[in-house]
């Protein structure tokens, strides 16, 4: 097995200034992934799932520990990398897939699509080719290709956003909530795609809404909630 990502002792928790207290969202976490292995958190409400997927892509600090993702270039200490380089491998090894786009205006759905394909090399008109292919895919109607997902319903924006996210494979895929605000037709579709990614090499780590979904993709399982067994075999976890 070839792996990717190593945690080791990892620990979060915020300072709440106005309470002049602090608030723990997890602590002392360590596991392995490995190429093609997907990672399920479970936990209560406020157990700190989407808190630990924050942390490991670097939108938050940690107060502790290590994150060592195995990059093209080497190993490196996410919590301690440079910003700079963070932003590089966000481009290149390390997608993030959340239930919410952040689009920017007067970009149409399929320019935003197929930005990452452009950045990483391809042809505008190739880009273009693959990005209305997974714009049809996840069932956005082609005439909203050309326009401006700010004008869009919460749920046609996550069809947009799951499109760009998962155009380009990457090594390294964070999933928060991806199919919260999904019909069944896109459900199918990232399901789909994910087993692509998965039978391709990709380590998956993910919180979902609806984890039946994703039960077949599933290979382990840990469970953020206080005092509960950690990391778990998913044979043996009821989700």
């Amino acid at each position: 097995m070839t792996l990717v990502l190593d945690v080791q002792s990892l620990t979060k928790g915020f300072t709440m200034h106005h309470l002049n207290t602090q608030m723990a969202a997890f602590n002392d976490i360590s596991f392995g992934l490995n190429a093609g292995e997907f990672l399920l958190l479970k936990g209560t409400n406020g157990a700190g799932k989407s808190t630990l997927l924050r942390t490991l892509y670097r939108s938050y600090l940690a107060q502790s520990g290590a994150v060592l993702f195995h990059s093209s270039h080497g190993v490196i200490d996410l919590m301690r990398a440079a910003d700079v380089d963070i932003t590089h491998l966000r481009r290149t090894e390390i997608g993030f897939v959340t239930q919410f786009l952040v689009a920017r205006p007067r970009v149409s759905a399929q320019a935003l699509v197929a930005e990452p394909l452009r950045q990483a090399g391809h042809s505008a008109e190739a880009a273009l080719d693959e990005a209305r292919s997974w714009l049809s895919a996840f069932g956005v109607k082609e005439e909203l290709w050309r326009a401006y997902p700010t004008t869009f319903s919460g749920g046609e924006q996550q069809k947009v956003n799951l499109a760009r996210a998962l155009i380009l494979p990457q090594k390294l895929l964070f999933l928060d909530e991806p199919t919260a605000s999904l019909d069944v037709q896109a459900r199918a579709a990232l399901v789909a795609r994910l087993a692509e990614l998965k039978s391709q090499g990709t380590a998956m780590i993910g919180v979902f809404h609806h984890p039946d979904d994703v039960s077949h993709l599933i290979d382990r399982v840990i469970d953020l909630t206080p005092n509960a067994p950690n990391p778990e075999d998913r044979e043996d976890v009821a989700y």
